[in-house]
């Protein structure tokens, strides 16, 4: 049987090249289908891979280092109050903390003042903020017109949205256009349009230059992204670790029972030159008195592990119910393909009746005449399943172009389509295929 299976593959094609057009026609539900479901693919890694990548931006990874340490109203709940202000934090300590720390994706340290910064005729007294150009992508900025300036370059500046405003005028792109921050005169080579008021009425400038001009060397923060969001905590503990052996601050020997504050400010040794604090800790605790924030604290140490199991969970369970929607479809089509691959077989055994009534005078078994239209119905819906795989890889790299998405196809599931078209072909092919094995030949040679 398998011996003629070459030569019944060729009687498929030929027989479905006699009628091109039904034949398209007939393939359409299954091109429809296996693209569909290819587009199914394409819109779950991308719709999951932005929205990971949103969950990642959303603050829940990002972890804050402050230099100096006070808490005010701790010693009623057995925190040391800590040291006030500090000039101790330091450039060497970012490098330790990134080369030191796992989990780090993006690192910026910082220094701020409010000064008056001169464009052209205008002076205006807004907030100078030292950063780094990671900065930009920690807090995933979308600066338009322009772009980030770059540390290794001979530097620049990022103005906010309302401080162009200010100092250049309404409608004026300021891109390539100068400003003096005390002694330093540097060109803006972007405006980030977002909306806060760390944003949007600040000018950002590279660290280093704006330490140069105040003639300090420490810095006033850090700010940090981990690569994970639930990893902040790790990653803020990791750096409290790197930061008190590089300050020679001994550590804590208080009891564990004190709690989660208890611990931060250092009790029961040197309080931190420090503070150490991921976003998820600080949006809960903000507006609270100490007691409160210690008690919130204490209770939910891993806020950011939480947040993202939610976020995790919410995420699974809409990409779940978008792939059980686009599963429906598919199916529907691909069923629909396949009851037209049957009608079109069966309408097929009754123009050729003739035919197979002399194959079968001829000496052929009606294992033969079966097997040669399950294989027309297996090679008519493979055909289908090609083009329908061309068609979805052409729609995934629409929907990638047009969202913004990195929607991509795994070889495995185009393997799987074409495995799925076939069996279509395979099922909806197998009752044509004994329908004419069971033809009486007698019968079948007086049919004009």
């Amino acid at each position: 049987m398998f011996t003629l299976l070459p030569i019944n593959i060729s009687l498929a094609i030929r027989s479905l090249d006699r009628n091109r057009f039904r034949t398209l026609l007939t393939m359409l539900g299954i091109v429809i289908g296996v693209a569909a479901v290819l587009t199914m693919v394409a819109l779950g890694t991308g719709a999951k891979a932005s929205v990971e990548g949103e969950v990642g931006s959303a603050g829940t990874n990002l972890v804050f280092v402050k230099a100096g340490n006070y808490t005010r109203g701790g010693e009623s709940v057995g925190i040391v109050a800590g040291k006030g202000a500090a000039q101790t934090l330091v450039a060497a300590d970012v490098e330790a903390i990134a080369s030191q720390v796992k989990g780090i994706e993006d690192i910026s340290p910082g220094l701020s003042l409010r000064t008056f910064v001169q464009a052209g005729d205008k002076r205006e007294f807004i907030k100078v903020q030292g950063v780094a150009t990671a900065f930009a992508k920690i807090y995933s900025w979308n600066i338009s017109p322009g772009k980030m300036f770059d540390d290794a370059g001979a530097g620049g500046a990022v103005l906010g949205k309302d401080a162009a405003a200010k100092l250049f005028g309404t409608g004026v792109d300021p891109i390539g256009k100068s400003v003096q921050v005390r002694d330093l005169s540097l060109l803006v080579t972007g405006v980030t349009d977002g909306i806060s008021d760390d944003q949007k009425e600040v000018l950002f400038v590279p660290w280093a230059q704006l330490q140069s001009s105040l003639g300090v060397r420490y810095l006033e923060g850090v700010t940090l992204a981990a690569e994970k969001a639930g990893e902040a905590s790790r990653v803020a503990d990791d750096v409290k670790a790197v930061l008190r052996k590089r300050h020679s601050i001994v550590a804590s020997s208080a009891p564990s029972t004190q709690g989660y504050m208890a611990a931060r400010g250092g009790v029961g040794g040197t309080p931190d030159d420090f503070t150490v604090e991921t976003q998820a800790a600080q949006a809960l605790t903000k507006g609270l008195y100490t007691p409160a924030a210690a008690f919130a604290l204490a209770n939910l140490p891993k806020l950011d592990e939480v947040t993202l199991d939610e976020m995790s969970d919410t995420l699974d369970r809409a990409s779940g119910t978008m792939t059980a929607l686009l599963a429906s479809i598919a199916g529907v089509s691909l069923i629909v393909g396949g009851i037209g691959i049957m009608n079109i077989m069966l309408v097929s055994i009754t123009e050729r009746t003739r035919e197979i009534g002399l194959r079968m005078a001829a000496g052929a078994r009606s294992a033969d005449v079966g097997l040669q239209f399950l294989v027309e119905a297996v090679t008519l819906s493979v055909a289908g399943g090609l083009l329908g795989l061309v068609l979805g890889l052409l729609s995934a790299k629409l929907i990638g172009w047009s969202l913004g998405w990195p929607a991509t196809v795994p070889f495995g599931s185009m393997v799987l389509a074409l495995g799925i078209s076939a069996a279509v072909g395979l099922i909806f092919g197998s009752y044509p295929a004994r329908r004419a094995s069971l033809l009486d030949p007698i019968q079948a040679l007086r049919t004009e």
